[in-house]
């Protein structure tokens, strides 16, 4: 069964109790605290399968997981992190937050195999870390970070060179089945095919080829999500170059440039920049049709379609054009640029997150900076300081929030120490 958008929800893991425990050993009856850290949640991981085409894996499963940390243990022992999720994806998937409809991630192009998503809670402390000279034997540790939650939705738009394109019955699935060794399901009845199909071009020359791909037919009002249309659409945007195949002997009634228009249009309303896609019509069908009404048909096309695009006479059935305008096509894509299309992370759990009405507070004490609170602390718990981006967020977030303003009406200066919760920094201008 193929799947091309599914809803799940992740969890992170939460992050393990620090512990609260005293050295007992024989003649030290006034053992110091000795309780561990707790460990780390797991994150929750997307990384790109190229054995996967579909994301029918997701389809009987709705919640996935990721493991919580361990309490810390007696004798300063950690606890062991919770084991990461990693959720494996085919390439072209697009992960989006399911209420705001926002791109969290897209897993094409070779720096996007894999994406932290969600980062686990960080791991409470042990009391070990809480004696001082005038509490020698604190009775407390700090919890593990809360998990992290998020309903996403998993889109995937399909990564091929070319697209087939055109209205249902116009031969597109036997244009795909007679030049790549795909075989889909070909039947004389609308939405025979209710999936894309992926096969590979190969001219047999030591040139390179390319991925084609069968687009389900499109009707009209397509981009109003009429006859799964969205869904259809959606594929297209990835393709440099389309082949537009026309029924050219009219066998369902309706007149080869009302076909080209309409679905034209239908790509237009849904994403302009479908329209700009270049194209070749390839006019289906023509073997039907006398010597001289084929010729007609034809030049009526070119005529109507000036310098639009380029028309080529093809029977899907005999074979008959096909590899005409597989030769073209391969022409065009040379001089197309190869970077494959790959949409701008557009929300930022960790960032959206912070958002939360959460207090915190900004002081100076003894000479040095404290900033503490629970909204601080939230934070921390899903932000990673030891990757750049997760430093990256963190100073945005001390920016933003009005922290280092509040740093600054307090006097600090540069190569001044401050506290976050339990990290300490040195300011710098």
């Amino acid at each position: 069964m193929f799947s091309d958008r599914v809803q799940i929800i992740i969890r992170s893991g939460k992050g393990g109790d620090g512990h609260v425990s005293f050295r007992r050993e024989k003649y030290v009856p006034n053992g110091g605290p000795d309780g561990g850290d707790g460990g780390d949640g797991g994150d929750v991981v997307f990384e790109v399968d190229k054995g996967l085409t579909t994301l029918a894996d997701f389809r009987h499963r709705r919640t996935y997981k990721a493991g919580d940390g361990k309490e810390g243990g007696k004798k300063r022992c950690h606890g062991k992190s919770g084991e990461d999720l990693v959720l494996h994806v085919p390439e072209g998937t697009l992960v989006r937050d399911l209420e705001s409809g926002r791109i969290i991630a897209d897993m094409s192009g070779e720096d996007n195999r894999r994406q932290v998503i969600l980062h686990g809670g960080r791991g409470g402390i042990g009391n070990m870390h809480f004696a001082t000279s005038t509490m020698q034997a604190p009775r407390y540790a700090k919890p593990g970070q809360p998990a992290t939650e998020l309903e996403v939705v998993l889109e995937l738009k399909l990564m091929a060179d070319v697209g087939l394109i055109g209205y249902p019955n116009v031969g597109k699935s036997t244009f795909l089945s007679r030049v790549t060794h795909a075989r889909p399901k070909i039947a004389n009845y609308h939405f025979t095919t209710l999936h894309p199909n992926l096969g590979v071009v190969d001219f047999g020359d030591h040139e390179d080829g390319f991925v084609l791909a069968d687009i389900p037919g499109l009707i009209e009002n397509a981009s109003k999500g009429e006859g799964l249309g969205h869904q259809f659409l959606q594929h297209i945007e990835r393709t440099r170059y389309l082949i537009h195949v026309v029924d050219g002997a009219s066998l369902e009634g309706r007149h080869p440039i009302d076909d080209i228009r309409t679905i034209n249009a239908e790509m237009a309303e849904y994403a302009g920049t479908l329209a700009d896609k270049p194209q070749v019509i390839a006019l289906n069908k023509m073997d039907l049709l006398p010597e001289e009404k084929r010729r007609q048909v034809v030049e009526e096309l070119r005529a109507e379609l000036e310098d639009e695009c380029p028309v080529f006479s093809v029977s899907c059935a005999s074979g008959e054009g096909l590899w005409d305008v597989l030769r073209f096509v391969r022409g065009q894509l040379a001089a197309l640029p190869r970077e494959a299309m790959v949409y701008e992370q557009e929300y930022f759990p960790e960032e959206e997150m912070s958002k939360e009405e959460l207090p915190f507070t900004v002081t100076r004490r003894k000479g040095e900076f404290y900033v503490e609170g629970p909204r601080i602390e939230k934070m921390l718990g899903y932000t990673n300081l030891e990757s750049e981006k997760g430093f990256l967020f963190f100073e945005r977030f001390i920016r933003e929030n009005g922290i280092e303003d509040e740093l600054k009406s307090l006097g600090v200066q540069e190569g001044d120490t401050v506290h976050v919760c339990d990290y300490l920094f040195e300011y710098m201008e």
